[in-house]
């Protein structure tokens, strides 16, 4: 998921901080072993840092954003939310990557109109330029 231990706010949907105070306020209801403990432990910790709501309209590529993409190998636009996975909820409309992921980490700070190229898994060199970065939500 992400690191407990971190300073850094996380973005996430209201329906995500819902879902993460429901679980804690369940396994804090009936004792537990250590892996039930350690679960409190990180829960508490994403809701300390849970940042939620709509992120400024300023083109600046950051979590809790829609962006959109375009690939220069064929030209084809994609558009998705930057975001953990684990801490959106959305209804399925949009794909979501995380800001860890090779194109994520790549485009993550930078403004629409930035051309950023990165390493694909598959070891392939791929190059995109932003063409949108507007607020989900």
């Amino acid at each position: 998921m992400s690191d407990p231990t971190s300073t850094d706010t996380v973005w996430m949907t209201p329906a995500a901080l819902a879902a993460l105070q429901a679980e804690l306020d369940e396994l804090t209801a009936t004792p537990g072993d250590d892996a039930v403990q350690a679960r409190i432990v990180e829960l508490r910790e994403l809701i300390r840092r849970a940042e939620v709501g709509t992120k400024p309209d300023d083109g600046v590529v950051e979590p809790g954003m829609r962006i959109s993409v375009r690939f220069h190998a064929d030209d084809e636009i994609e558009t998705f939310l930057l975001g953990s996975r684990d801490l959106v909820r959305t209804d399925g409309d949009i794909e979501v990557y995380s800001p860890t992921s090779p194109l994520g980490a790549a485009i993550n700070g930078h403004r629409v109109g930035d051309e950023v190229s990165f390493e694909a898994p598959n070891g392939a060199r791929l190059t995109v330029t932003i063409v949108a970065a507007t607020p989900f939500g």
